[in-house]
């Protein structure tokens, strides 16, 4: 994930539905993805988009609470309104968050769709962008 978009914001800020958890998330901002897998669509009732920044540049603010969704995966929510809004995985140097809990514009521009091998069937992806099936 070396996508990281230069001409995206210097600092990007972020909350939960309620309000009880923010971010700011430091630095440029990778360019996002959609993952269509099926643990991301379970989580966000539909397709997760993500950005990231590199560990440590993400300062959270209020109670996060963390999900192992896999071995080696975390996935953290608000645990008041339930808001999806971050993605860890303990062997990549960056952590991720949502691009839909974003506040504001975010000068960011989708990298493309993946784990479009397991995608929903009640939806298309337009095929002229990038995709990649795992």
């Amino acid at each position: 994930m070396s996508d990281v978009n230069p001409s995206g914001p210097v600092a990007l800020t972020g909350s939960c539905l309620c309000g009880a958890v923010t971010y700011t998330a430091h630095g440029a901002a990778g360019a996002p993805a959609a993952c269509h897998c099926m643990q991301c669509r379970k989580q966000s009732g539909h397709v997760w988009a993500s950005s990231f920044v590199p560990d440590g540049h993400l300062e959270i603010t209020g109670d996060v609470r963390w999900f192992q969704s896999s071995e080696k995966a975390r996935r953290g929510f608000c645990p008041t309104c339930g808001s999806a809004l971050f993605w860890d995985h303990e062997d990549d140097p960056f952590i991720c968050f949502s691009t839909g809990s974003i506040d504001g514009p975010t000068g960011l521009t989708l990298r493309g769709h993946i784990h479009t091998g397991s995608k929903g069937d009640y939806y298309d992806i337009n095929p002229n962008d990038p995709q990649r099936e795992d």
